[in-house]
């Protein structure tokens, strides 16, 4: 496989450190390779296969040489993503920031890697909520058009940062102690409660993290028709979001076809037995790569309409292992 001189921008964050995590385990090629971050963590050592490695400030300057650069996503994305396109870098990019962009496809390797021939040196990472639905729906999409989503997530801490994980436990243990919480990563208290409110506010009280899933969706199934509506919800788990989702098809699909279909796709794990209370659990799909499928019902009311719940690691498949993916998807297909 070609090597390629790589740059992490973000190498310090939660997903900048998932994205070496998962090159690693997965024995990515590469040449050099470079960590950049903001100026506040520039000097930082990480070790990287027992090589330390001097985190360097991200500027204008910094991708001379390089082939390929990895954003973890944040501010830098918008401040350097084009630059460093326009310096003839492949980028991958996991912020919002280049999503809609019609010069830059929005990729899922599983459902869309086609998309990845037109690329103009730019590409993005879906919203990692986005991400797990589509790659579970894929699958029951090619058999039969979806004509309609209901879904609700069930979103990790970890999706808003580290700073949102140290105060789900800061609070867990003042409500223990008998102290006072005072939130100041989420709107309210996030232990032992649920927040329906993740981003800003848009146009008929929708969240920004809701039409992400309707508009993203709609990008990589290359379908602007089919009718989508999202509830996201802030839940006090640590890592790994959930989804409930509902679907209309134009053909009819029975659970046993579906369960049939799901389990040939590639990164989807089937788990519904539910009389052996078989199903997929943020606390069990945490740090794997899967997406994890079960409680595959028929609707009680529509006949072309089926439920799922859906379970997967936002840092790795919605994030990290993703964008490495992609990756590895433009070399074997000499496209960088």
């Amino acid at each position: 496989m070609k090597k390629l001189n790589v740059a992490i921008v973000g190498a310090t964050g939660a997903v900048g450190q998932e994205i070496l995590k998962v090159m690693e385990e997965r024995n990515f090629p590469y040449k050099n390779l470079k960590l950049l971050a903001s100026s506040r963590s520039a000097g930082t050592q990480i070790n990287y296969q027992g090589v330390n490695y001097t985190v360097e400030e991200t500027t204008e300057k910094s991708f001379q040489g390089i082939d390929l650069a990895l954003f973890a996503g944040g501010p830098a994305s918008k401040a350097f993503g084009r630059e460093a396109q326009k310096q003839g870098v492949v980028v991958i990019d996991n912020s919002s920031t280049f999503r809609l962009e019609p010069d830059v496809p929005l990729i899922v390797p599983e459902v869309n890697a086609h998309a990845l021939q037109k690329h103009q040196g730019l590409i993005a990472n879906p919203n990692c909520s986005t991400t797990i639905m589509v790659a579970a729906l894929y699958p029951l999409y090619r058999y039969s058009r979806i004509k309609k989503i209901v879904v609700s997530t069930y979103q990790a801490v970890s999706g808003a940062g580290k700073e949102a994980i140290d105060e789900l436990t800061l609070q867990i243990k003042q409500v223990f102690e008998g102290k006072p919480v005072n939130p100041e990563v989420f709107q309210y208290q996030i232990a032992f409660n649920l927040i329906p409110h993740i981003d800003v506010w848009m146009e008929e009280n929708y969240t920004k993290e809701e039409m992400k899933m309707v508009y993203e969706t709609q990008k990589i199934l290359e379908d602007s028709e089919i009718k989508i509506t999202a509830t996201t919800v802030r839940v006090p788990v640590y890592r790994s979001h959930s989804e409930s989702i509902y679907i209309e098809t134009e053909e009819p699909i029975s659970p046993d076809l579906a369960r049939e279909l799901l389990q040939k796709a590639k990164g989807i794990i089937v788990q519904d037995d539910p009389q052996q209370n078989l199903y997929p659990m943020p606390l069990f799909a945490s740090e794997k790569d899967e997406v994890y499928v079960g409680r595959i019902r028929k609707d009680l009311y529509e006949p072309n309409a089926l439920n799922l719940w859906v379970v997967s690691d936002q840092i790795r498949k919605g994030a990290a292992t993703n964008t490495v993916q992609i990756a590895e998807e433009l070399i074997k297909n000499n496209l960088i």
